[in-house]
């Protein structure tokens, strides 16, 4: 439990820095601001007027879906799943997480039928947050005693090699 809470306080600096990006971005493409956690969180609730466009909304959705999305990294660091390739796999689990929700609510649409810009766009902030997140909880998460750190030369041994 301390390995998901720890991710899962990972996962809010994961999504703070996503959000500067992303606002830095916005700066350079003149790209608007998306609305479409709000609508979800909003659909999710069962609330009034769930389109209506919400900073709070979009904020609060935001963040529950980054510490939700960092409680899984943080087991994945305990897992011994660590560095790089772990974020690039945890970058696929940030995008389904809210691909799913957003379609389940039709609040949004699946990513293949967004414009290309749009679709490299969310990856890459995906991307930041899912980097920034494993690099964190990486740190604050110590393999468990029963992972795979425990085993040296594990994949060398499956291969035939050890």
């Amino acid at each position: 439990m301390k390995a998901a809470a720890k991710g899962a306080a990972a996962g809010l600096a994961g999504a703070a820095a996503m959000a500067a990006a992303s606002k830095l971005e916005q700066l350079v493409t003149h790209r608007p601001d998306s609305y479409v956690p709000a609508h979800t969180l909003a659909r999710l609730l069962r609330l009034r007027d769930p389109d209506s466009d919400r900073w709070s909304r979009n904020m609060a959705m935001h963040y529950l879906a980054g510490a939700t999305a960092g409680a899984v990294r943080g087991v994945m660091s305990a897992a011994n799943l660590r560095g790089p390739f772990a974020s690039v796999m945890h970058t696929n689990l940030r995008l389904s997480f809210d691909q799913t929700l957003e379609n389940a609510t039709g609040a949004g649409a699946p990513p293949w039928t967004w414009p290309r810009d749009e679709l490299v766009i969310d990856i890459s902030h995906k991307a930041l947050y899912s980097f920034v997140t494993g690099a964190i909880s990486d740190a604050l998460v110590p393999p468990a005693p029963g992972s795979s750190a425990r085993r040296p030369a594990l994949g060398a041994r499956l291969k035939g090699f050890a």
